[in-house]
């Protein structure tokens, strides 16, 4: 594993060996041909919002030579370790490096030559695949955030999936990390149409929840411009998810009222 990864996940493991709220609980898997596949999952347990915890999967590293969403995940710990009313009324689940041997080589693909973020929901036989399918259908998520990095791209956008609500979480999501990079405006992006940075459709097997699954959850995967120093992509990760997590407490707020 990249070392400076391998370090950020140990400053994790301690800080939730500290914190009260924090805890390290790892998936594993016995895989027979390439031995015990484990991948780091840490879950915080936010203050009692008044129902039932909106629990919320954070996804990184499904690609392995993109270290940013590994980084910024951390950040995003420590930030809500540290204030633990920005998770109020959530159950938040981090999975900070999702391919864990192609990180190790430091490659876009596992160690089987997959790229796995083409593997999902296709009865793949890739074992972090099939965990982490297993976890994604077993937790039932409200929401998933996905973060990727992209070397062709010139500024943050994003993808949505799922519920209606998708959109109105991103978009300011998307303008509060403006203020760190900016905005891809390009009507395509990837490939894809897309709307001041926000594209509606994805690619086929890509980390989402089970299209059996209603009601939808809420999807976003962010991207941020590859090219762009490491920090400051990190920057505007953390500012993102922090939106996110802020609009969609005003969306609960709201519906409890109504």
């Amino acid at each position: 594993m990249n070392s400076d990864c391998a370090e950020i996940l140990a400053l994790v493991r301690q800080r939730a060996g500290r914190s009260k709220r924090l805890f390290c609980s790892p998936l594993v898997l016995a895989h027979g041909a390439r031995g015990q596949l484990e991948l780091s999952r840490f879950v915080f347990l936010g203050p009692h919002g008044g129902g039932d915890p909106i629990r919320i999967g954070n996804f990184a590293g499904i690609h392995g030579d993109e270290p940013v969403g590994t980084i910024a995940t951390a950040k995003l710990i420590d930030l809500i370790d540290d204030s633990p009313e920005l998770a109020r009324g959530y159950h938040l689940f981090f999975y900070p490096i999702c391919n864990p041997e192609g990180f190790a080589a430091g490659t876009r693909h596992s160690s089987s030559g997959k790229d796995l973020n083409r593997e999902f929901w296709k009865d793949s036989s890739e074992p972090e695949v099939v965990l982490l399918e297993e976890e994604i259908r077993s937790r039932g998520f409200h929401g998933l955030i996905s973060l990727h990095a992209d070397d062709t791209s010139d500024g943050i956008y994003g993808f949505v999936r799922g519920a209606v609500l998708t959109r109105a979480l991103l978009d300011p999501a998307l303008a509060a990390a403006e203020t760190v990079l900016p905005r891809n405006r390009n009507s395509i992006i990837d490939g894809f149409a897309a709307e001041n940075g926000i594209i509606s459709e994805c690619y086929d097997g890509i980390l989402t929840s089970p299209p059996e699954l209603h009601p939808q959850p809420f999807e976003i995967i962010f991207e941020t411009p590859q090219a762009a120093p490491l920090s400051r992509q990190a920057d505007a990760v953390l500012v993102a998810v922090r939106t996110v997590l802020v609009e969609y407490q005003k969306f609960l707020a709201f519906a409890a009222n109504m």
